[in-house]
């Protein structure tokens, strides 16, 4: 028993020592990379808008009984902060779009406490980058890796400013690839890295190192329901962050490349009804006139499973590698048709910084709502008088596998309302097609069998 209880803590110490030798040493990272890393400190103008609101909506003639001493209230500054890294010697710096944006003032702190006043070249919304530019020579910093390089469940850092505490070092693993995020306006450019690293406010626009010392992504966004890290953390992979630093450096803004196609998932149903050995790609639930993919030869029905030799395993893999391409390039889209595979030439167009991504969602002349898969018609007034409706429009025909057919549209619906607006006759539909957002998922009011209803139809992605 005594010699049983020996071997047992031998083997527990030298299983020990091993797992110990195989854990990776952070510390000659951290001491070469930490002087390119830098805080953002932020001012920002900002008056409140609500009482601004308010008070403007107050008559002139009752405005002299508000007595403001002193005169009007000035807007009140506050502060933000950030993270963000220098990669060139001549002090351009890397950071995120959020922590800049609508600053009045910024000032980058290098970890040695030296502090410049930082010069905004440009910015990205839609990646959530900023290239800002301090006067300074001889500069620690960074280099980008190749994002292909980048697996699940290799080990990362994350050097920044959680919470002001300056040039913190967290550590974790890569967690899941090409996460798609949708912006609030529907835009999907970026294939986010997941990782289980602990980021938190003040952490974003810091760099996530791989076990080189080279920044594979730019820490952006977490996902919380505390505020703080709970190991779900998204990084902007260094792809991504080279095509818009290199664009932004040269002209001042970024362009993407556009296709002009509204798509959507393919589930099981849907790869079975077309032919495929598995769900995969995306599916063309709308082509827009005049755009590169009309242009082309693309359909809606067509499934893109690879553009540009990458595969596209999801719908929203296409506009992560579409905006990738440089407006004008031709490259091959390998698409499904009717059961078969073939393969199309496609010149990419351009998406200019203040574009939008849409594709024409409107009612055509026969009521056919292309983007949501189905036709609508007016109804017959005697029957919407027997319901006790002052309007509507009614459902002829639903397309199968479309995303009205996949909401549970049927035949003989009447639908009343889309999201906040009330459809009463054909041009309502129209109007609030103009207005909805691709990506988003819009409540629908439908009479069905006398009785009213709410369901949700998700709005194809544009790309």
């Amino acid at each position: 028993m005594v010699m049983r209880a020996a071997l047992v803590l031998l083997f527990v110490s030298v299983f020990s020592k091993n797992a110990l030798a195989d854990l990776p040493d952070f510390t000659e990272i951290v001491e070469s990379s930490s002087p390119a890393v830098v805080k953002i400190l932020v001012e920002y103008e900002s008056a409140n808008p609500q009482y601004q609101q308010q008070l403007e909506e107050i008559p002139e003639y009752l405005r002299r009984f508000f007595d403001f001493r002193g005169g009007p209230p000035v807007p009140r500054e506050r502060a933000g902060m950030g993270s963000g890294f220098i990669f060139t010697d001549d002090g351009f710096i890397v950071t995120n779009n959020h922590v800049v944006e609508n600053a009045r003032q910024v000032i980058v702190r290098l970890s040695d406490r030296q502090e410049f006043d930082a010069e905004v070249i440009g910015t990205d919304p839609r990646s959530d980058l900023a290239v800002l530019k301090i006067e300074a020579n001889d500069l620690p910093f960074l280099a980008l890796a190749d994002s292909e390089d980048v697996r699940v469940g290799q080990w990362v850092l994350a050097i920044g400013s959680p919470f002001s505490l300056d040039f913190s070092v967290t550590a974790g693993i890569v967690s899941a690839l090409g996460r798609s995020l949708p912006t609030e306006s529907g835009d999907n450019y970026v294939p986010f890295i997941q990782t289980d690293v602990a980021i938190n406010p003040g952490n974003s626009g810091g760099p996530l190192f791989n076990l080189r010392g080279e920044v594979i992504g730019v820490n952006s966004q977490i996902f919380t329901r505390s505020g703080g890290s709970i190991g779900l953390s998204f990084a902007i992979p260094a792809s991504v962050v080279q095509n818009v630093v290199a664009q932004i450096r040269e002209t001042g803004v970024v362009e993407r490349g556009w296709l002009g196609v509204s798509i959507q998932d393919v589930d099981r149903n849907l790869a079975d009804s077309f032919g495929l050995d598995r769900p995969r790609g995306a599916l063309i639930a709308q082509v827009g006139s005049d755009s590169p993919a009309e242009a082309a030869g693309l359909l809606a029905g067509d499934i893109i499973i690879a553009f540009d030799g990458e595969e596209i395993g999801t719908s929203a893999d296409l506009p992560h590698v579409v905006g990738l391409i440089a407006p004008g390039t031709q490259v091959r889209a390998l698409i499904v048709r009717e059961g078969v595979e073939q393969t199309l030439t496609v010149a990419v167009g351009g998406l200019g910084a203040d574009q939008v991504a849409r594709v024409d969602a409107g009612v055509s002349a026969d009521g056919t709502v292309s983007l949501l898969g189905m036709r609508t018609a007016a109804p017959d007034p005697g029957v919407l008088s027997a319901l006790g409706l002052a309007g509507g429009v009614v459902v002829e025909e639903v397309t199968a596998g479309s995303p009205a057919d996949e909401a549970g549209v049927i035949d003989g619906d009447i639908v009343t309302r889309v999201g906040s607006r009330a459809i009463g006759r054909m041009q309502d539909m129209e109007d609030v097609l103009a207005e909805i957002q691709p990506g988003s998922s819009v409540p629908v009011r439908l009479i069905r069998g006398g009785s009213p209803l709410f369901i949700g139809i998700r709005v194809p992605d544009n790309e």
